[in-house]
């Protein structure tokens, strides 16, 4: 069990880096990062490090999950979010408090399954996970307020740029050895992208599992 001390010294550590939407820091001081870990590696659950979470995936340092959620959080609208990779739904859990909807989707089976029991264990009723191929979006929902990528594209990915909607953001790692967090962000017809930070994350595959 943690304590509230140590969560605050995460939120506090958040800040430092730069972190600075108070909603998001608010939210990542409330979610048990523990809960989504394997219990022998719950000792290292609030360290700024990634860690593994089965099936060859991992679960991003609080760091990146705060800067993606920060740079999602400030869209126009917080109507409904699409997020490519749920891994062990920590990020879901946290786009959860920032969104009304947000539809997730997984193509490790062994995944969805594990963590659609934890979403609904920790009382996350408003995430829509989906076994599926990510790398195609959700056309059928779109367009979506933000759309965030977990897992590095070898190439910006078009056709979820064409899912956003007026104001939306796309925000996503791309690259395979020199991978860099990016954004995109519609206005209108007209579509521009910022180039941020260099990150590490594991490879957006296509496909189900």
């Amino acid at each position: 069990m943690t304590s509230a001390r140590t969560r605050a010294r995460l939120v506090e550590r958040l800040r430092g880096q730069g972190i600075q939407n108070e909603l998001v820091l608010q939210i990542m001081g409330q979610i048990p990062r523990h809960e989504f870990i394997d219990e022998a590696l719950s000792h290292k659950a609030y360290d700024d490090t990634s860690l593994p979470i089965g099936f060859g995936q991992t679960i991003s340092q609080p760091y990146i999950v705060a800067r993606m959620s920060e740079l999602a959080a400030t869209v126009p609208e917080r109507k409904q979010v699409l997020e490519i990779g749920t891994g062990c739904g920590y990020q879901t859990a946290i786009l959860a408090k920032l969104f009304k909807t947000v539809h997730t989707i997984e193509r490790i089976g062994g995944l969805v399954r594990n963590t659609r029991d934890r979403l609904s264990r920790l009382g996350v009723h408003n995430a829509r996970l989906r076994h599926a191929d990510g790398s195609l979006g959700l056309p059928d929902l779109a367009p979506f307020d933000a759309i965030l990528i977990t897992a590095a594209a070898p190439i910006v990915p078009e056709n979820l740029i064409n899912q956003l909607s007026d104001g939306g953001r796309l925000i996503f790692p791309v690259g395979s050895q020199n991978q860099e967090l990016r954004m995109i962000e519609r206005q209108g017809e007209s579509y521009f992208e910022t180039r941020l930070e260099k990150v590490n994350f594991v490879p957006l595959l296509t496909g189900v599992l």
